[in-house]
């Protein structure tokens, strides 16, 4: 449905969005298009551009010949862009909730009082850690001077789950250390993306250092991360999809930063505040379960076990399923009917398996991509309820009765992007933490993390870490300056 006499404006929500591609400044539009839906009740929102080679080549180029200028520009004169950025995302932030409620799913009361407000955040808390990286010195046999250089064009690909934070998270840091950017949104939710053209419009972006290039991963992915001319890529989705573009990296050495999917354990032990934890527990329903850091495996004490489940079935009582539009919505619909079928799938092979329920189970009437909060119990380890990530709604409870079991029980799988653990005993609190494999552990809480703390995976989980100076170690090449001292040269 396009709106008045421009037949490649779409309105969203009320929001007017362009369905173009963002190219060296500019809109510029696809022969071929790809169809986008509202998971609440799957009306139609847009046809999309659909990018192949020839506009990934425009997009590649375009941020290739903008890098020069946007690199000598330097931490203080791009971080007046990027300030007027952020101020631009704060000013539009009902309008970016509404659209991005709208595209994927997500909870619109969640998006307007803390999504959007953090991809301005994004923005603006790189700039000024651009502009106050302390300069380290390092004396030895001679001065080295450690300096971050910028490195060139940055493809950054973002997922579905939270499309417009996620991508902030990447473009933040990758134009604040001196990088120019393609980024590819994913085709199930790409509108808000475009919203971030528009914005970096208004902030005045020189033409080519952001560019926004929408497509399928077979037609615009692939020969995104095939291109040469990359120093960057930086992807957030699948494993199975990150084997993809490691291969096409390495044909090129072009550096490589994934964070993955996830089969985090959630850690309670016998001496946890039960309440405190049951509530977090219920959390992980959020976003309908889309979330990679989510604690899908619970594993409890036995001898809390019972009282444990009663409160997380009390607190999950109060988490209404249904439109996401509803401020009092606390669990909305699946992005895709193909990702319903996923959901669905694992839950009913691990229940032939002799799974049982102990909450949910299956559907909910709310509508046709709404699933019930569901935990299976009486699970066998080796099953791929357990192994998979399912990214929706589902959890597993098992329980175990030394903290060796459960360290066990934690790291048996191929993954290692997050865990929780909770116990009111620090000391126990620190061997759990050293032992589980995870790039981030929550100790008595979820979801809490600075922006200037080092973010990623191990195992299948990931590779590199983002956040604070972590960010800039990959965004931008670290270069040594090696000076011979005065003393050293009066001694030959």
């Amino acid at each position: 449905m396009s709106t008045g006499s421009d037949p490649h404006t779409v309105e969203v929500a009320g929001v007017p969005v362009d369905t173009r591609h963002w190219i060296d400044g500019a809109r510029v539009e696809s022969g071929e298009t790809f169809a986008v839906e509202s998971p609440i009740d799957g009306a139609h929102l847009a046809e999309v551009s659909s990018a192949g080679a020839d506009e990934v080549d425009a997009a590649v180029d375009a941020a290739r010949r903008a890098f020069p200028a946007w690199a000598e520009l330097g931490p203080e004169g791009r971080g007046e862009y990027l300030d007027r950025l952020a101020r631009a995302i704060r000013e539009h932030n009902d309008e970016l909730a509404a659209v991005e409620t709208t595209d994927n799913g997500s909870l619109l009361i969640g998006n307007r009082k803390n999504v959007m407000a953090r991809g301005a955040l994004n923005i603006s808390h790189f700039a000024d850690l651009a502009r106050n990286l302390p300069t380290e010195v390092i004396e030895g046999s001679v001065r080295n001077e450690v300096v971050y250089q910028p490195s060139g064009v940055a493809a950054l690909i973002t997922p579905w789950n939270a499309p417009f934070m996620l991508s902030t998270w990447k473009v933040g840091p990758a134009l604040a250390a001196g990088s120019t950017v393609v980024l590819k949104p994913p085709e199930w939710a790409p509108l808000t993306c475009s919203l971030l053209a528009d914005l970096s419009a208004e902030a005045g972006l020189p033409p080519g250092v952001l560019n926004v290039v929408q497509g399928t991963g077979s037609r615009a992915g692939q020969p995104l991360v095939d291109h040469p001319d990359l120093a960057r890529i930086s992807f957030t989705g699948s494993t199975d999809t990150a084997r993809v573009i490691g291969r096409s990296a390495a044909r090129s050495l072009t550096p490589v930063s994934f964070e993955l999917g996830g089969k985090s354990p959630f850690i309670v032990c016998d001496d946890a505040d039960l309440d405190s934890a049951a509530r977090t527990i219920a959390h992980q329903f959020i976003n309908a379960g889309q979330v990679c850091l989510a604690g899908t495996r619970i594993l409890v004490h036995r001898s809390v076990a019972d009282d444990l489940l009663g409160r997380v079935t009390a607190a999950v009582d109060h988490l209404p399923v249904g439109d996401p539009r509803d401020l009092a919505t606390r669990i909305g619909p699946l992005i895709t009917r193909r990702q319903f079928d996923r959901v669905s799938g694992f839950v009913d092979r691990a229940r032939e398996q002799g799974a049982r329920p102990l909450i949910g189970g299956g559907p909910h009437p709310a509508g046709e991509l709404y699933y019930s909060p569901t935990i299976l119990t009486d699970v066998d380890q080796s099953w791929e309820i357990v192994q998979r990530e399912v990214f929706g709604p589902v959890l597993v409870w098992q329980t175990w009765e030394s903290d060796t079991e459960a360290v066990e029980l934690a790291n048996d799988t191929h993954y290692g992007l997050a865990a929780m653990i909770y116990t009111s005993d620090p000391d126990r609190a620190d061997r759990l933490a050293r032992r589980v494999v995870a790039g981030t552990v929550w100790v008595n809480c979820f979801f809490v993390r600075d922006l200037d703390a080092p973010f990623g995976g191990a195992r299948d989980s990931g590779i590199g870490r983002e956040g604070g100076r972590w960010s800039f170690d990959f965004y931008a090449d670290v270069k040594n300056i090696a000076t011979r001292r005065d003393d050293q040269e009066r001694s030959t």
